[in-house]
């Protein structure tokens, strides 16, 4: 998997700033005194430093954005990176400020002069998602990135504090490897794999095969990949690090690795985006994937249905009649609609086996969410508003856009079928809201539960503050700060 690039910690040294090679990033703010080690630039170009912060162009700079002084005299290094942080800058901006440095990485060697800044962690945290690159396909050498050294003034201090966002920035990376993955090469076998590896993690990983599914009434699933020739799999993470017996936190992911809609079939301009059709299983991959490499102390069990919707002469048509493992019948209207069908039969099984505490579900799902929210935030449909309410200050905290959409009776008179006990689909208008009220029905009445709706967030056709365009790693950030605060050290 890509790797975040390497960020080393040490203390402040004037001194070495004349011979540092490569690029130099400094933080500055207008209208204050500038930091020792900027003064000491400041000094070694001949005043460039100062009168670069007191331009016009650095007034207009908002809190985390830069500039460059290209080739500075009195230095070996090739530019200066210049960047508007203030002490009392708030997490956000100091990430920023880092991935605008992340951004400007190459080959040659960088000195973040930090000093003892509050937020050099965050600078950190920052630098290390903005920098990635994902190259595995590209003949041509991938470009380096790296090294990076933070120069402050209790490296150890700022050291631990970034472990856990080492951690974090590593379950992000292992999303976006998965989202971005061409379906050709992410197989239902090959996920499955993936996921299987992280037992060297400390993570327990079942790999449930189709003959298991079919014993287990998972018909609704089943139906997806019934034209693909990958096999449908269901794929069980559980990090086991909170008090025995203690029920766990359940997140389940969808795992299209392919849509073309089936039968339904989808139009072909556009159609390679699909490949991303499994970003809610990657999200849940990724959130497992920290927790282990934190060692967080919590029960979470990971649950992630895995199928390909292809049309073939076995694929499930419209009209069908498909079974779910609670036993409600489903009349398939719109084979394109098939996340919901596999998330029918995780969620189900996920409450039936593991009986968690709470449980939360990640799926790249509608068209309607974008319609709706377009790419800023992701849509959050909840039964419960505790559970709702703490993960929407987790997502606020760390910066992820979400919003609650509302739910209600009214909404499931769409989903009626003259034949079976619902559809899969209930209409055009309100399409997420409908979607979320279709996997209601396989939520228990007690069980408080969330539904998060990643269409708009999971893959962006431009550049993210923290992330280049393409996957973004939405949600493994927002999941472990929820852990961390609802599910840890009760």
């Amino acid at each position: 998997m890509t790797q975040p690039v390497p960020i080393k910690f040490c203390e402040s040294d004037a001194d070495s700033l004349a011979a540092q090679p490569g690029r130099i990033a400094v933080l500055a703010d207008a209208g204050t005194t500038l930091p020792p080690l900027v003064r000491k630039l400041d000094k070694l170009t001949r005043g460039a430093v100062s009168r670069a912060v007191g331009s016009d162009a650095f007034d207009k700079l908002k809190p985390g954005e830069s500039l460059d002084l290209a080739f500075p005299a009195g230095l070996a290094a090739d530019a200066v990176q210049i960047l508007r942080l203030p002490r009392k800058a708030t997490q956000d901006q100091a990430r920023k400020a880092g991935a605008a440095v992340g951004r400007a990485l190459s080959g040659v060697e960088t000195l973040v002069c930090a000093e003892n800044h509050p937020r050099a962690a965050d600078i950190a945290f920052g630098l290390a998602l903005r920098a990635y690159d994902f190259t595995p396909h590209k003949t041509a050498p991938p470009k380096p990135v790296g090294p990076v050294t933070l120069m402050v003034s209790a490296p150890e201090q700022v050291a631990a504090a970034a472990g856990a966002g080492a951690a974090v920035a590593e379950g992000v990376f292992f999303t976006r490897d998965l989202v971005n993955e061409p379906a050709n090469v992410l197989t239902t076998d090959d996920f499955a794999a993936r996921l299987a590896a992280m037992q060297e993690l400390g993570l327990e990983v079942e790999i449930l095969e189709e003959d298991a599914l079919r014993a287990l009434g998972m018909g609704a699933l089943l139906g997806v990949g019934m034209g693909s020739e990958t096999p449908s799999k269901v794929v069980v993470m559980q990090w086991n690090g909170g008090p025995e017996g203690e029920a766990p936190f359940a997140l389940v992911g969808k795992g299209v690795v392919f849509d073309t809609g089936g039968i339904s079939i989808k139009p072909a301009g556009g159609m390679e985006e699909m490949t991303m059709d499994m970003g809610g299983a990657g999200v849940v991959a990724g959130v497992m994937r920290t927790l282990a490499l934190r060692k967080a102390r919590a029960n979470v069990v990971g649950l992630v249905g895995l199928v390909e919707n292809m049309p073939d002469g076995r694929a499930q048509r419209p009209g069908d009649v498909v079974k779910s493992m609670k036993g409600d019948t489903i009349e398939v209207i719109n084979t394109d609609a098939e996340g919901r069908l596999v998330l029918a039969d995780v969620l189900w099984y996920a409450q039936e086996r593991f009986k968690p505490s709470a449980m939360i579900d990640l799926a790249t799902l509608t068209g309607a969410v974008i319609v709706a929210l377009g790419h800023e935030n992701t849509g959050v449909f909840s039964n419960d508003d505790a559970l709702c309410d703490a993960f929407l200050s987790a997502a606020k905290a760390e910066g992820e856009g979400a919003w609650r959409l509302p739910m209600g009776e009214a909404y499931d008179a769409k989903l009626k079928s003259r034949i079976a006990d619902m559809m899969n689909v209930g209409g055009r208008d309100g399409g997420a809201i409908t979607a979320a009220q279709f996997l209601a029905r396989f939520v228990k009445p007690d069980m408080p539960w969330c539904h998060l709706d990643i269409a708009g967030t999971a893959l962006l056709k431009a550049d993210s503050t923290l992330a280049p365009k393409g996957a973004t790693g939405w949600g493994v950030m927002a999941l472990d700060r929820l852990i961390r605060d609802r599910f840890e050290g009760k």
